[in-house]
Formats: C-alpha cells, sequence, structure tokens
C-alpha cells in the first residue's frame, strides 16, 4: 500500500476513494456471496455504485481479455472462517507486511470457499487490516468496489472480504512466486535472478493491466505504480495487486483529477507531488519508474547509496539517451542476454515514460505495443563469459555478485 506524503492539494472528498457516501454495507458475519456490494452508492443511483455507473459501459471489445462486471460476486467469509483457513494466522503463514496490514496464507476449498486443513484445498492470500491504520477502511472499500468489479489475466483475483466488528480482511488468488520487488532486488546468491526474457514477460503483463484500467470509458488510475504491487504466479505471469489508492479517472471535459497526494515515493509522477493533479498517464510515469528497476536491477530510491545517486531516475535518466553508455547502467546479471537494439529500444521507451510533461508520455496501449516490439527482438550479444577463439573464458561470477555496482562502475568510468 502506499503512503500519504503530502500535498498542498485537498482531496474532493477525503472519507472516500470514490468521492461518494458509504452507505448499504454487507451484514457483518454472514457467508453468503453477495452481488449487491455497493459501498458507494448513492440515492440516486438505484443500487448502483458510482464506479459502476461510471464503467458499465466500458468498451469490452477493446479488451477482449478482460470485463467490468456490473457488481462485485464476492464470497463474505466470516472471521472464524479465515481464523481457521490460516491456522490462526500463526506467525509462519505470514507472507508479508505493507501499510494496510498483513498478508497470511491460508487454505480454503476451493469449491465451497470455506476453510480446509492446511496443504489442502485451494491456496489463498488473506489481508488483515492494521487496526491503527488511519487510512484502513477506505483503502479496503477500494480494494472491494475496484478489484471486485475488475476482471483481467493480469489482475490480481479478489475472491471474498470480512467485515466483522473491527475486523477487515480481503482473500485474493495466491501468487506463488511473489513480486517482483523481491525477485529484482533479493541478495541470495543461491536464487536463479530474473532473465532479460522474463523481465520483458513481466512488463508486458503488467502493462496488459494497466493498459485495460485505462480505456474503459471512465478511466481507472492505478496511483500506487510499483514493484512490490507486480505480482508473479507459478509461470511469472504478472498481474497488479493492491487497489487501495485506484481512483476514478477525469469527468467529460476534463484532463485531471485532483487529490490529497498518496503514493510511494520515488514512483510518484512529478506532476501529482507538486500540484495533487492526477492524470491517467501519471501512471505511465510510475511504469516508467519501474522499467528502470528492471534494466538496472535498482531500487527507485536506495538512501544507501552515495548523495545524487538516492534517486534513481534523477541520476540515471540523463543517461537513458547515451546509446554509448546505457550498457554501464544495465544490470549485470542480465549480461549477454540482449541485442544492443533491444537495450536502446528500452532506453528509449524508458524516457517517454518519465517525461516531465503528462502529455509527452506515450498511452499504456502505446506503451504495451512497444515492449512486444522489444520482446521480439531474439538476436542476443556475446556473453562475456563464454569461451575466445583461443579456448580461454572469462568467468563472470564476480560480475553477478557484484551487479549493484553496475551504475556505480559507469559512474566511476567515465564522463
Amino acid at each position: 500500500m502506499g503512503n500519504c506524503f503530502g500535498s498542498p492539494s485537498q482531496d474532493a472528498n477525503p472519507s472516500s476513494s470514490f468521492t461518494t457516501t458509504t452507505t448499504n454495507p454487507p451484514t457483518p458475519g454472514s457467508s453468503n456471496y453477495t452481488t449487491t456490494m455497493d459501498f458507494s452508492a448513492t440515492s440516486s443511483s438505484a443500487g448502483k455504485s458510482q464506479f459502476s455507473a461510471a464503467v458499465s459501459e466500458a468498451n469490452e471489445e477493446a479488451n477482449p481479455n478482460g470485463q467490468i462486471l456490473e457488481a462485485p460476486h464476492l464470497k463474505e467469509f466470516t472471521f472464524a472462517d479465515l481464523k481457521s483457513a490460516t491456522k490462526n494466522f500463526r506467525p509462519d503463514t505470514l507472507l508479508g507486511e505493507g501499510g494496510f496490514g498483513k498478508v497470511f496464507k491460508g487454505w480454503i476449498d476451493e469449491k465451497t470457499f470455506a476453510p480446509s486443513r492446511s496443504a489442502i484445498g485451494m491456496v489463498v492470500a488473506v489481508k488483515k487490516l492494521n487496526s491503527e491504520s488511519v487510512q484502513g477502511f477506505q483503502e479496503w472499500q477500494s480494494e472491494v468496489n475496484f478489484l471486485g468489479r475488475l476482471s483481467h489475466p493480469n489482475l490480481v483475483k479478489l475472491l471474498g472480504y470480512c467485515w466483522e466488528d473491527k475486523e477487515l480482511l480481503l482473500v485474493y488468488e495466491f501468487m506463488q512466486k511473489g513480486s517482483l520487488e523481491n525477485h529484482l532486488f533479493r541478495r541470495n546468491p543461491a536464487i536463479e535472478p530474473l532473465s532479460w526474457d522474463l523481465r520483458l514477460k513481466i512488463a508486458i503483463g503488467a502493462a496488459r493491466g494497466l493498459a485495460f484500467l485505462h480505456t474503459s470509458d471512465k478511466k481507472v488510475i492505478y496511483r500506487d505504480f510499483k514493484a512490490s504491487n507486480i505480482l508473479l504466479d507459478g509461470n511469472y505471469n504478472a498481474k497488479i495487486s493492491d487497489f487501495g489508492l485506484a481512483k476514478l479517472g477525469p469527468s467529460a471535459g476534463d484532463s485531471h483529477v485532483t487529490t490529497r497526494v498518496m503514493g510511494t515515493y520515488g514512483y510518484a509522477a512529478p506532476e501529482y507531488i507538486a500540484t495533487g493533479h492526477l492524470y491517467v498517464k501519471s501512471d505511465v510515469y510510475g511504469f516508467g519508474v519501474v522499467l528502470l528497476e528492471i534494466m538496472t536491477g535498482l531500487r527507485a530510491l536506495d538512501t544507501k547509496r552515495p548523495n545524487g545517486e538516492q534517486n534513481l531516475v534523477e541520476w540515471l535518466r540523463p543517461v537513458l539517451s547515451l546509446k554509448r553508455k546505457l550498457k554501464n547502467i544495465m544490470d549485470i546479471r542480465i549480461e549477454g542476454q540482449y541485442s544492443s537494439k533491444a537495450m536502446l529500444q528500452a532506453a528509449q521507451l524508458t524516457l517517454k515514460c518519465l517525461e516531465s510533461d503528462p502529455k509527452s508520455r506515450p498511452s499504456m496501449k502505446e506503451v504495451l505495443e512497444e515492449l512486444e516490439q522489444i520482446e521480439a527482438i531474439k538476436d542476443k550479444e556475446k556473453p562475456k563469459g563464454t569461451k575466445s577463439a583461443s579456448g580461454s573464458s572469462r568467468s563472470s561470477t564476480s560480475h553477478r555478485s557484484a551487479h549493484h555496482r553496475s551504475p556505480l562502475h559507469f559512474r566511476q568510468r567515465g564522463k
């Protein structure tokens, strides 16, 4: 979940991510499926939420692999169900922790969704609200209203929810490979790093998910695109998760939405930080930051790096336009896996996404098309570790273990 880092602007309605009054809550404690969970419905909407009404006319023909549901069809779990499914939220079932709260591994019956014994049935991820989270209810509600109605292969599937007393929980499909963040930045040398081809596959999947959000009639702005919110299934298919900060796009005739600035340092677009003006293409900027992380293997923000290098975009954006220096900023762990042409096109696309003026950035549909073109480039450069004509070879093991020094190597080597 993103973090609020302040803004001079004010949200149109700070109490709701949908700028509507919260009504028609589900009955706590029941365990039936529901199709009428319109938390943000107004009295004039006749049972349809503002989100549902706004996107129901979306052109699904433009998104053949996804659909926008009229209402969410989710399982309402009891708290006892989820305690049983996660073995009473035992520490050894903990998958991770974020701003919303902790995420636990659980097991449910694949057909009935009733809790089942460990290692039997379907594995799920159960997100449990941190009672001290100020934004908790709004973000929980946003997850249900958005992710409960959006169905796409590159969006994490929300299976159900729990609202019982003060307990707020969400139940998702389980993503076996964890987050892109874990794969890019983990330091375990025994685990094989993501290859160039897998990185492209993940970027393309995430781009498809964002493009789907952006091409609905009433555009959905994700607002918190980052490596930790891109989850991977067993085949490294990327799915966007965590819709707690999602917003509906601008109304007809408007170019932006003004809102309190919330998100994550290093990924948020400059116009959003400066003014609170949120554009669909603010997401494109965040995508550009992730592309730069994918290329370099370095975090968007890292206070352990020297001054002037802590913000990845500010540090390396000037280099993206310098063809002869690009190689020096690429993640050393994928050396020899890509061609100069693919590297150059990826750098050029990243630069376009990171344009200061949102109007100059490409749409996510255009980003997706360019990524697919890069993926189609099959020629690769000869790795430095391959044998030479004399039969000798250079091991790149030391380079792989020191991949985080690659851009620093650029800094030290040349001007």
